[in-house]
């Protein structure tokens, strides 16, 4: 695939959007919208609240109506045809049929007062909302992949994710500190422990993995300028304390990957530049100051975290503590996960359906109801079956293979440094999601697939600049 984006001019009411057009005012509305509903997700608790998933489908449905009446003025709707929509639009369709009124209840219908649900999935309401939840995240893909469509947007896109992500990080810091009672001061987390203004510190780990993997990505690249590594290095300082005091074993791990993966990448790409002995030293000085760089980072960020005092989080996070679990239960959640899918293994017993069809396998007390399996990858197993395994390893598959094409064949420094660090958030992530449900949280799935769109997003650089951008950064 080229590294241009393909212009399609068969139909005049369906085009892919070119990068050199002006946007009107309309393109810049939607492009808002969909720089907002990550932010506003993430201040709103994560957007785990139903009030706060309501304002992102006001959201979603904002961006369908201002990107139809663009097309009505201009004439043409246009679209990516990235097939990453595609396995998000086949889950939709999984959750869809799992609706369907298929299954005999095996209830006597004088013993209930209302109806027995007869749908395929065990609790046809959660997968209702979760195929609404997909719906948005769709909208919100579909017009990202579209309207993130020329330099100027991209820099603006890379900006506000990793200023937001330093002030959040600064603000989880000193809110750990300073230990309130509630978020916000009025809003209490319940059994659970919050970070800055996520209900679950863990959640905010996962989150903190990907910004700072674009962060380090620009960092540890050369299209940044000297004077702005400096700034870099503090957000990214900050974002790594952050991850750290969370106590999280699942980020600390998910941050060494991340770290490693911008490495290497950068590692790889020197090593293809060699010319001649003497490059080749000069190559081998870079390469071994560039692995100091990356273990100084991670040893100052521990010594901060000691000197912050925060010790038990530290020691938590590199596993040296409640050693009697260290699984915390995992273990249990995933083995009922398995036999739910060896139940269900074609389509799953429904989309969020998890924490019902829990109950009927659990084998202890009782007394704790639990609502994922902690592992997103046996989780939808559990949920959609091998056709909704199939599409969380396609996109994979597609996003890693579209990246890799991104950064092997632009010669802008920016563009790749920013594929670079995407892809490692995104990786991030994903090591994550083996020992958590880091995606479940609808702000972390936004951001994942902005960071999705910024790795894999054709971007036109004008000719004039192409040979800038290799002198210095063009964003």
């Amino acid at each position: 695939m080229s590294n241009t984006e393909e212009i399609v001019n068969s139909s005049k009411w369906f085009n892919e959007v070119s990068a050199d057009e002006m946007p009107s005012r309309l393109s810049g509305f939607v492009y808002f919208l969909v720089c907002a509903m990550p932010v506003f997700s993430a201040i709103a608790f994560g957007a785990v609240d139903t009030w706060a998933m309501g304002v992102l489908a006001f959201f979603a449905g904002l961006i369908v109506v201002f990107w139809l009446t663009d097309a009505f003025f201009k004439k043409e709707l246009r679209f990516n045809s990235n097939a990453l929509q595609i396995p998000l639009l086949a889950l939709i369709l999984i959750g869809l049929i799992q609706l369907l009124p298929l299954r005999h209840s095996g209830v006597a219908a004088d013993l209930l007062s209302i109806p027995a649900a007869t749908s395929l999935s065990l609790a046809p309401y959660s997968t209702r909302l979760a195929v609404v939840q997909l719906i948005i995240y769709l909208i919100f893909f579909a017009a990202a992949l579209v309207f993130i469509n020329n330099r100027k947007r991209l820099r603006i896109s890379v900006l506000t994710i990793i200023i937001f992500g330093s002030m959040m990080a600064f603000f989880g810091i000193t809110q750990r500190l300073a230990n309130p009672e509630a978020i916000y001061g009025f809003r209490p987390p319940g059994q659970a422990i919050p970070f800055a203004s996520f209900i679950n510190q863990h959640h905010f780990a996962a989150y903190m993995e990907m910004t700072i993997g674009l962060t380090l990505g620009l960092l540890f690249g050369k299209s940044a300028e000297k004077q702005k590594k400096l700034l870099l290095i503090i957000a990214a300082v900050l974002m790594g304390i952050a991850i750290l005091l969370t106590g999280s074993r699942g980020g600390l791990l998910s941050f060494l990957g991340v770290l490693g993966f911008i490495l290497t990448a950068n590692l790889l790409e020197r090593r293809k530049k060699r010319e001649d002995s003497e490059i080749a030293e000069s190559v081998y000085r870079r390469n071994f100051a560039f692995i100091a760089g990356g273990l100084a980072l991670i040893l100052g960020l521990f010594g901060a975290v000691i000197l912050l005092g925060n010790d038990e989080s530290l020691l938590r996070g590199v596993g040296l503590t409640n050693m009697q679990d260290f699984s915390t239960g995992r273990t249990h959640f995933w083995q009922i996960a398995i036999k739910i899918f060896l139940d269900y293994p074609i389509l799953g017993a429904g989309l969020d359906a998890f924490g019902t069809a829990f109950t009927h396998y659990d084998s202890w007390n009782g007394i704790f109801r639990v609502e994922q399996a902690h592992n997103d990858y046996l989780q939808i197993l559990a949920d959609a079956g091998l056709f909704g395994f199939a599409c969380v390893a396609a996109f994979i598959y597609l996003l890693f293979r579209r990246s890799l094409q991104v950064v092997e064949k632009t010669t802008n420094r920016f563009r790749r440094d920013v594929a670079i660090g995407a892809l490692a958030g995104c990786f991030g992530i994903l090591i994550h999601s083996f020992f958590d449900f880091p995606l479940r949280t609808p702000s972390n799935a936004l951001f994942f697939l902005t960071l999705t769109v910024l790795s894999t997003v054709s971007i036109i650089y004008p000719k004039s600049n192409r040979k800038e951008g290799r002198n210095k950064a063009v964003g």
